[in-house]
């Protein structure tokens, strides 16, 4: 057997000419009323497919319709976190396609057919999303669920979810007679695709008599970009789940062809195994999915936001009136050094006012648009330690009391089966009424959103971020944050470590041994660096341009599917074609 690695030599070079790239993701922000994300890894699918119309990319996507949304977040007075459906009707936003395919699951065939979703590019330009759906009358009751509820049920709910997606979505493809010469999984979710792709290549004959050659040819289509940087937050099912649902054919396949991992079928090792080209999202985590994976070449393209989706309105009638070409190419966000002082504040304080008054909408608490306001919101898991501003609470209130004030507006859901985020959550706020007052006001906002975010990243002063490194991939909020001018205040973890000038673009919360060494630095960081700064208006315009000019300019799905098209998609070159044999001694 061949030993893995993500770029063999082949002398097969895919061209836009000669295909479509099909881009394979569970969930994808596609509008603001179509709750088929959860957050961060939906919301960058989107972002990425937007910029791709905007760029003409021939690129189609598949996902499934997620009827009943991932859930809508309640709060009660204690911070207690309650979850509900959120149903939405999806012929009101998608046309139903005319083809139907089927997939195996246990001992029973079920019925999928496709929504389709056109993204308009700059230009014109349609990308079609197709999101898969098993509501049909064919179907079982249970199986005309399995597309309802994103990260729902259990763990038999999932897998079979990620069958459908992966095999479901090539047979839909073809079944719709898309020439795909480019399967791009956007994590392990879809890794199933590459079953579907080999049992095609062998004809539907018996997965035992696969070859080297088989193998090859599906590897040659695929490219795989993982996201996670703990080997504990990889898609692992049972190898009992894998004989029941894939049937002990195929999950036999999957085992002798090195999917499987300490005993459980793991889906980044069937992607990887199966994938010419793999990377990380952001320079560091590269790294750390390298030495996660010493057996296979992992590259590292870093994450970007689709800038028409995220600036403020205000920001962008300003870019409009002084740098029209930054839709295009955003690279001119570069000459966002120069903008006008008195218009970057003003279109600034536009977008903090709106903010503050969606607060006082939704509690009732009227905040002050001169007081430094900070932003803290993302999923509320643990290791993203929404709670590392009040280690020490004394500490942060003579802050807030010596420098004029200080706002912090917190937002994000907690996954219904995290018990120890919803804690989190409930720790979050409970201290918020412990240490709120005339000097210090804190708020947690309900059922954060794509529009909540929008409005957040845009309309706060500072955006925070405070993971346990390495834990963060990337992170993507502090880049549209960026994007209106905002700085960052973060761990230099994921995209900060790139995007981290001190004073310039925002400023780095030092490592530390501990939570107590990292608290400490951002409080410092908070009373020495941040406070004086907001202090002194034409600094802090500086402040903005700059974090503009740099990170805006670059950190951006523009920049990042370029990137993809030349190194994943249709790399310039690729080495030259070797026999198989002489791929295994070289290695």
């Amino acid at each position: 057997m061949l030993k893995p690695s993500s770029f063999q030599p082949s002398s097969y070079e895919p061209t836009p000419a000669n295909g479509l790239v099909a881009y394979f993701s569970m969930e994808i922000a596609i509008d603001p009323q179509m709750p088929t994300y959860s957050g961060g890894l939906g919301m960058l699918a989107g972002d990425t497919l937007r910029s791709a119309a905007d760029l003409n990319t021939p690129m189609v996507a598949f996902s499934l319709v997620h009827r009943k949304g991932y859930f809508r977040q309640m709060l009660d007075a204690d911070g207690k976190q309650t979850e509900d459906s959120q149903p939405w009707r999806v012929e009101e936003f998608c046309v139903e396609e005319t083809p139907r395919v089927t997939v195996a699951l246990e001992n029973r065939v079920v019925a999928l057919r496709a929504w389709r979703y056109d993204v308009v590019g700059r230009s014109g330009h349609l990308l079609p999303i197709y999101l898969l759906d098993a509501d049909l009358p064919e179907n079982s009751e249970w199986d005309r669920g399995l597309t309802d509820h994103l990260y729902g049920g259990d763990a038999n709910y999932r897998l079979q979810q990620e069958v459908l997606l992966g095999m479901g979505g090539v047979r839909m493809a073809h079944a719709l007679g898309l020439p795909v010469n480019v399967y791009h999984m956007n994590e392990g979710h879809a890794a199933l695709l590459t079953l579907a792709l080999l049992e095609a290549q062998t004809g539907g004959g018996p997965l035992g008599q696969v070859t080297e050659t088989d193998i090859e040819a599906v590897r040659r289509k695929c490219v795989f970009t993982t996201h996670t940087p703990v080997p504990a937050g990889h898609d692992r099912f049972s190898m009992e789940q894998a004989r029941r649902i894939l049937g002990a054919e195929r999950a036999a396949r999957l085992e002798a062809l090195g999917g499987c991992h300490e005993g459980l079928l793991n889906m980044t090792y069937v992607a990887l195994r199966f994938s010419r080209y793999c990377n990380g999202v952001a320079l560091k985590h590269g790294e750390v999915s390298q030495a996660m994976f010493p057996e296979y070449r992992v590259d590292s393209i870093t994450n970007g936001v689709h800038g028409p989706t995220w600036v403020s309105r205000p920001f962008a009638e300003l870019l409009d009136r002084r740098m029209e070409s930054w839709r295009r190419d955003h690279l001119y966000l570069r000459n966002a050094i120069a903008l006008p002082v008195d218009e970057l504040t003003e279109a600034h304080a536009q977008v903090k006012e709106a903010l503050l008054a969606e607060v006082a909408a939704r509690t009732g608490l009227v905040l002050n648009p001169k007081v430094l306001t900070l932003g803290f919101a993302r999923r509320a898991a643990t290791y993203k330690r929404a709670d590392l501003l009040f280690h020490d609470p004394e500490r942060l209130l003579r802050i807030a009391q010596s420098g004029g004030g200080l706002q912090i507006l917190y937002a994000g859901k907690a996954h219904p089966q995290d018990e120890p985020g919803k804690a989190l959550i409930h720790s979050v706020i409970e201290k918020a009424k412990q240490y709120s007052g005339a000097d210090l006001r804190v708020v947690y906002l309900e059922n954060y959103d794509w529009r909540l975010g929008a409005a957040l990243t845009a309309g706060v002063d500072v955006w925070v971020n405070t993971p346990r490194r390495p834990y963060e991939a990337s992170g993507t909020s502090g880049m549209k944050a960026a994007l209106n001018g905002v700085p960052s205040l973060s761990i230099l973890d994921g995209w900060w470590i790139e995007g981290c000038v001190e004073g310039v673009t925002g400023w780095a919360i030092e490592d530390g041994a501990d939570d107590e060494a990292e608290a400490e630095s951002l409080y410092q960081k908070l009373e020495t660096a941040v406070v004086p700064a907001y202090a002194d208006s034409e600094r802090w315009a500086r402040l903005m341009q700059t974090t503009i000019a740099l990170n805006g300019s670059f950190f951006n799905t523009n920049r990042m599917v370029k990137q993809y098209i030349r190194n994943a998609y249709y790399p310039l070159q690729l080495l030259a074609a070797q026999p198989v044999a002489e791929m295994v001694s070289a290695e």
